[in-house]
């Protein structure tokens, strides 16, 4: 019984020490007045923490990006005056 209690706990450990962050695709956007330092300390953070940012929008203040869960919320804890975070995922007009 010893025995399966020490499987048991090795795998919890084996299984915690593989998990990564999820990646998820997302759209930032920003209000206009957003100044370009809370912008680029977002990217920054992506990038520090393995994510990349897969495009920036021009007539818009924002950017796409694929990044971890975790990096996501602290992004968005530091700029939430001031962006909108959505999913990046394809829609249509007739919701098929």
């Amino acid at each position: 019984m010893k025995f399966f209690g020490f499987v048991l706990g090795a795998l919890a450990l084996v299984s915690g020490a593989i998990a990564v962050d999820v990646q998820k695709s997302v759209i930032i956007t920003y209000k206009e007045n957003t100044p370009d330092s809370v912008i680029r300390d977002a990217k920054k953070a992506i990038v520090d923490a393995g994510g990349v940012i897969t495009h920036e929008y021009t007539l818009m203040k924002g950017f796409s990006a694929k990044v971890g869960e975790k990096t996501l919320e602290s992004v968005s804890a530091f700029s939430e005056n001031y962006a909108t975070i959505e999913e990046d995922k394809v829609v249509n007009a007739f919701g098929i």
